[in-house]
């Protein structure tokens, strides 16, 4: 789209803009790195698709840095920090709000952003007085998901995340190293309930980062889990439950410095 035409989107009711979000990070030997940015991006589009005739819609380049430091050690990874996370979101709102956006839905496609996000929405939406929404389609209708894969999905370049990289990229899916994949039995190493803190990909995967199995995927497996996505997102975008505008009196306080208001 031109400028213009940009422009003139962002001024028409009820308009929306959507931001795929992923990560640049080690998807085994068989996924390319960009899988959970293309993944992000195309259940955002299919979904954008399906609302245009009634919803103004444009669906941002994917951001394809996230937060992956737990994926370092097997190279093939570049992540941010959250401040800087945080401050490229925070310089996205900032220019969709001057160009005349007054929404925006985040699709994300990878786990390690989910609490960054839940984080940054938040601070934004206040920041910028609008509603900000974000999501993780995997997590999303997780039965319909379920009773198509034959393996324990979503994980980590395993069925799910393999189907939909064949469904939309299949030449660079490495189907010769699926073997290779699942060499490994992936440890459950999680933190007692209650508590969090940060675990490395290695201790959990440690021989190819791979958490799940990548064998039975086919490219029909990603056509339907992107279908399953899309058809979520889009009851999302006509949710007027995730649309209302922040609080305008919480909003003031917060720019005169006050404390007050109500944690929930």
């Amino acid at each position: 789209m031109t400028a213009p035409e940009l422009r003139a989107l962002a001024a028409r009711a009820n308009a929306l803009v959507v931001l795929p979000v992923g990560s640049l990070e080690q998807h085994g030997p068989h996924l390319p790195v960009i899988t959970d940015t293309a993944s992000a991006s195309a259940a955002a589009i299919r979904a954008a698709q399906l609302v245009a005739d009634d919803i103004p819609v444009a669906v941002l380049p994917g951001l394809w840095l996230g937060m992956s430091e737990h994926h370092l050690p097997f190279g093939g990874t570049i992540s941010l920090d959250y401040d800087a996370y945080h401050g490229i979101l925070r310089s996205i709102v900032r220019s969709l709000k001057a160009l005349g956006f007054k929404r925006l839905l985040i699709v994300n496609g990878h786990g390690g952003n989910i609490d960054p996000l839940a984080v940054a929405v938040r601070e934004l939406a206040v920041t910028f007085s609008m509603p900000i929404v974000a999501t993780t389609p995997w997590m999303l209708a997780s039965d319909e998901i379920a009773a198509i894969a034959e393996s324990e999905t979503p994980r980590h370049a395993c069925e799910g995340e393999t189907s939909v990289m064949m469904a939309i990229a299949g030449d660079i899916v490495r189907t010769d190293k699926f073997d290779e994949a699942v060499q490994q039995a992936p440890k459950r190493v999680e933190a007692p309930p209650g508590f969090s803190r940060f675990y490395s990909f290695s201790e959990r995967a440690p021989v190819t980062g791979t958490w799940g199995d990548p064998r039975p995927a086919t490219p029909e497996k990603g056509e339907c889990f992107l279908a399953i996505q899309a058809k979520a997102l889009v009851q999302a975008m006509r949710d007027e439950r995730l649309w209302s505008a922040p609080d305008p009196v919480w909003q003031q306080d917060r720019g005169q410095g006050s404390t007050s208001g109500t944690l929930d």
